[in-house]
């Protein structure tokens, strides 16, 4: 079992976490392939198709079908999982500062990495990937690592900046099986998305907040802005962040089936050697991720969907009510809440008590939305 161990700066006396990594195939094999489950620590759907996974990859390094390079953290954020408030673990937000896990990654390339790839490009596409690759890692290794959750980002993404394949695992609070990928890699999500039975499939465009998804794709569609000569340069990296239901789907009828098809794709891709068989019928086309209508409480109260997960809906139709339980009139107690697309309805608050400006649902729709503004598309 080829399974190291990485330490995290102490963020107290007598206190030390760790990051476990899991390593199949021979290093520097193409394609690589990376996984990390549960970045958000509270999501555990991720956790159980993480370790489905790693006993498939245990298998299969046995058998020396590995071609590729496959890296696997199957524990992403330690110090989410321990922060507990009177019984409740909160691992999406970082309790030291309170942003978001998975915002803030490091974002290339650096005004340093760019004074180091000027001037440095050939004519051969293989060999500038594999430039940028290295002066990549040799910038993360520069980034400060002083705070605890700052080294866990640039540890997490050292791990992942030089693969193909690159795959986020999270779930939604409850969801459909979806998936977000770039615009740029749309045949690669289309067939992701197909092989996951994932709908929606959403295509992002500048969604904002830094997240470890784009922080592994981004670069190169960057590069080609930003370097003079980059303009053909391969976009080397496909990276996809994969939502795993909501958060009370831990069943391992659902995470092996998952880990199983995540293993088909790799066979796809060429890094495990087999054959996958026919790739599955699409469920849907995919969508804009600026065409998602999030619908949010205008007031506190009791929430009452309407529409189930999986729903067709139309623009104007009630998906849920507000329910104020002190209303004077209980007879008029109930505010409905209107869908501003035509779509499927793919994820649903979990908790049924909501507070003012509190996200409720959403639907992927095809059509951008006007009130949907690039650079502001994730919610935290």
């Amino acid at each position: 079992m080829p399974r190291t161990t990485l330490t995290l700066p102490s963020p107290s006396p007598g206190t030390q976490r760790t990051l476990t990594v899991y390593r199949y195939g021979r290093p520097g094999a193409r394609p690589k392939a990376y996984f990390q489950a549960a970045l958000h620590a509270d999501e555990f759907p991720a956790l159980l198709v993480a370790q489905h996974l790693l006993r498939l990859l245990e298998a299969a390094e046995e058998a020396g079908t590995i071609d590729g390079e496959i890296v696997v953290v199957p524990v992403a954020n330690p110090i989410g999982l321990g922060q507990h408030l009177h019984g409740h673990l909160l691992g999406r937000f970082d309790f030291e500062i309170g942003c978001n896990f998975n915002r803030q990654f490091p974002q290339l390339p650096s005004s340093a990495m760019l004074d180091r790839l000027l001037g440095r490009l050939s004519k051969d596409q293989q060999v500038n990937v594999a430039r940028i690759r290295q002066i990549m890692l040799q910038t993360l290794a520069e980034q400060p690592r002083v705070r605890e959750t700052d080294a866990l980002k640039a540890t997490l993404l050292s791990l992942s900046i030089d693969a193909d394949l690159v795959f986020d695992l999270h779930c939604d609070s409850e969801s459909l099986l979806h998936l977000y990928a770039s615009r740029h890699h749309h045949e690669q999500a289309v067939i992701l998305g197909a092989e996951l039975g994932a709908s929606p499939v959403l295509l992002e465009e500048q969604p904002g907040g830094a997240t470890f998804d784009e922080a592994n794709a981004g670069p190169w569609w960057r590069l080609r802005e930003q370097l003079p000569g980059a303009e053909t340069l391969p976009l080397a990296c496909f990276s996809t962040t994969v939502e795993y239901r909501g958060q009370a789907d831990v069943r391992d009828d659902y995470a092996e089936q998952d880990a199983a098809r995540l293993y088909r794709y790799l066979q796809r891709c060429g890094v495990v050697a087999g054959d996958p068989g026919p790739l599955p019928e699409l469920r849907c086309a995919p969508t804009p991720l600026e065409g998602v209508d999030v619908l949010v409480a205008p007031a506190a109260g009791l929430v009452v969907y309407r529409k189930a997960l999986g729903d067709a809906v139309r623009r104007g139709e009630v998906v849920a009510e507000l329910v104020d339980v002190l209303a004077p009139d209980p007879r008029a107690a109930r505010q409905p809440i209107h869908s501003r697309t035509d779509g499927i309805l793919f994820a649903r608050m979990l908790e049924k008590l909501a507070r003012p400006g509190q996200q409720l649902c959403k639907i992927a729709g095809a059509e951008p939305l006007p009130h949907r503004q690039l650079g502001q598309l994730l919610g935290d």
